[in-house]
């Protein structure tokens, strides 16, 4: 009376899974991102609002971008992927901006954001990570279209 059961087979990762390959890679690289945007507004707001009020703001804003980024290329679900979507385009707008912005008005800018420069005192990665992020994304829609 006693039946050997097989032991369960693991399921194979999804394809379209944000969560595998190139995909684990930008969720890490957002996650750090959101949390030293997190960080570095909460000092700035917290230590020093009054010098320069926009800077701070933006920081923010940068690290709630990051922060939706990070969550919704993790979930990897059709509706989360949509929202990555924007999260990313919002964020190279805003880069493209803001870094603008802080080239053609150093005075509102007394200290660096994270996209101030376009991303300079970061090594440019907030110029180039939506793109990856948008390309990444891209991908996954293709994949889960042609699945489906």
């Amino acid at each position: 009376m006693s039946e050997r059961m097989a032991p369960p087979q693991q399921a194979a990762p999804q394809q379209d899974s944000a969560r595998t390959g190139p995909g684990r890679l930008l969720i890490a690289v957002y996650a750090l991102f959101a949390l030293a945007a997190t960080a570095r507004a909460a000092v700035q707001i917290a230590t020093k609002f009054s010098h320069a009020p926009v800077a701070y703001l933006l920081s923010a804003f940068a690290a709630v971008v990051y922060i939706l980024a990070t969550v919704t290329l993790a979930n990897g679900s059709p509706a989360a992927r949509r929202i990555a979507v924007v999260s990313c385009s919002v964020e190279f707008a805003g880069v493209i901006a803001i870094g603008t912005w802080s080239l053609l008005d150093p005075a509102t800018f007394p200290d660096a954001t994270v996209w101030s420069g376009y991303g300079s005192g970061y090594g440019f990665v907030p110029l180039v990570l939506p793109v990856f992020g948008l390309l990444w994304l891209r991908r996954l829609n293709r994949q889960a279209r042609d699945a489906g």
